[in-house]
Order: C-alpha cells, then sequence, then structure tokens
C-alpha cells in the first residue's frame, strides 16, 4: 500500500520555531498520530551549526552577525556549518525508516541526494555527488546541502527522521550569507544556485511545488499538497 505524505510550504518561519514544530512533530509521527510530514520553507538569514563543531568556520564576530541581522543556532543534525536564507528552499521530511525496506540510513541521505537530482535533470541541468561529502554539486558547485538527524523510534523499531535539506533557489544567494562561513567546513567548493545554473527565474515557493512529485517518485508516497503559505 503507498503511504500517504503531508507537504505544506511556509513562506518565512523562523528558524527556533520552525525547529520546535520539527520537534513537535516527531514526537507526532513517532505516535502515530500524525501522518509522515513534508515541511518546506524559507528561513530569515540564519547559520545552523550541526553535530561537527568548529566555530573557526564562522567567519564573522558577534558584532558582525548583529549589524547583518544573523541568528547562529547549534542543532542537533549531522554535519558542519550552512546558511539559511531567503530565496533558499529549505525542506524538513519527517519520515518512518522502520526496516520495511531495510534500515539503510546512508540510503536515506542518498535518495534526498537524488531528489535533487532529478529536479535539476527537469531543467537538463547534470547534478552530481561526491563520494567524500554529502550534497549536490553542479561541477564544482556545491547546490544542495543536506543534514539530518535520525531519531528513535519508541516502542518498535527503526526511526523518525528530521532535518533535511537545504537547496540554493535564487541567484546572488550564494553571495549573501555563504561569505560569512566555511561551507560545511568545505574550501576547495563553492557555491551556486538553481536560477544561475539553469538561466532562468523561479520563485521558491514555484520550487516548492515542482519539486514534489520527485520527492515522491523516490521515496514511494503519494503526497497530499496543504497550502500554508497564507498562515
Amino acid at each position: 500500500m503507498t503511504k500517504t505524505l503531508e507537504a505544506s510550504y511556509r513562506p518565512i518561519m523562523d528558524y527556533g520555531e520552525a525547529w520546535a514544530l520539527q520537534k513537535e512533530i516527531v514526537k507526532r509521527v513517532d505516535e502515530q498520530k500524525q501522518q509522515e510530514t513534508l515541511l518546506l520553507l524559507q528561513h530569515p538569514p540564519t547559520y545552523t551549526i550541526g553535530s561537527q563543531r568548529h566555530p573557526e568556520h564562522l567567519l564573522l564576530s558577534p558584532e558582525q552577525l548583529q549589524a547583518q541581522g544573523i541568528q547562529v543556532f547549534e542543532i542537533d543534525r549531522g554535519g558542519d556549518i550552512t546558511y539559511h536564507g531567503p530565496g533558499q528552499l529549505v525542506g524538513y521530511p519527517i519520515l518512518v525508516l522502520d526496516g520495511s525496506k531495510g534500515l539503510d540510513l546512508h540510503g536515506y541521505l542518498r535518495d534526498l541526494e537524488q531528489v535533487i537530482i532529478d529536479y535539476l535533470a527537469s531543467f537538463g541541468i547534470e547534478g552530481s555527488r561526491k563520494s567524500e561529502y554529502t550534497g549536490v554539486w553542479v561541477g564544482a558547485l556545491k547546490i544542495c546541502a543536506i543534514g539530518v538527524k535520525f531519531n528513535k523510534c519508541r516502542g518498535r523499531r527503526g526511526f523518525v527522521t528530521s532535518h533535511g535539506f537545504a537547496f540554493n533557489i535564487k541567484s546572488g544567494i550564494q553571495h549573501e550569507g555563504f561569505e560569512g562561513i566555511i561551507p560545511c567546513g568545505i574550501q576547495e567548493f563553492g557555491v551556486t544556485s538553481l536560477e544561475d545554473a539553469a538561466g532562468i527565474q523561479i520563485s521558491v515557493e514555484q520550487a516548492a511545488r515542482d519539486i514534489i512529485p520527485y520527492f515522491s517518485q523516490v521515496f514511494g508516497y503519494d503526497v497530499s499538497w496543504t497550502d500554508a503559505s497564507n498562515d
């Protein structure tokens, strides 16, 4: 039987609010009180630092962060530091990995990458992986960062996923907050966006809607779309 996924898009949500919402949904999904969920949204300028903590990868002083209006959160996903901001599509899949298809946690990361790769292919863009890093590249430029947490289920085998992907959509985003960090601790590769790679203009909301069929195909869900953009 095909599973159903609830998906919604929200234009801008404070990172702290979204993190709290993820935790709430993870609990409800684990308790089987809510369907699996895909939150799609944008954040105001924010740096998040994952479990691989390297303070030296944040290049701005507290005074510079305050002047630029950038918040900083140390969070519970894997990975190093990354930037979130307007013009970037952030996706938080809250899914149950219950062993029905095997508990391949690395496979889950590869599936997230595949969603982005397949979507890029619809624009004639070749997205690629790098064996030593998680994420999606176009040539030598990173277009999508991925960092997740696997929350162990209570009372049954498996995990509930949280956190997810950050997909750069709008041209120019790579010249904003990314210049204040060493993204994901990777110095040898730069950053790009969908608009720059494809030579088009597209809204983040349109990209959120358009990516749904690719997510459905890779993960095998029927997706129920909720328009939360005016909430």
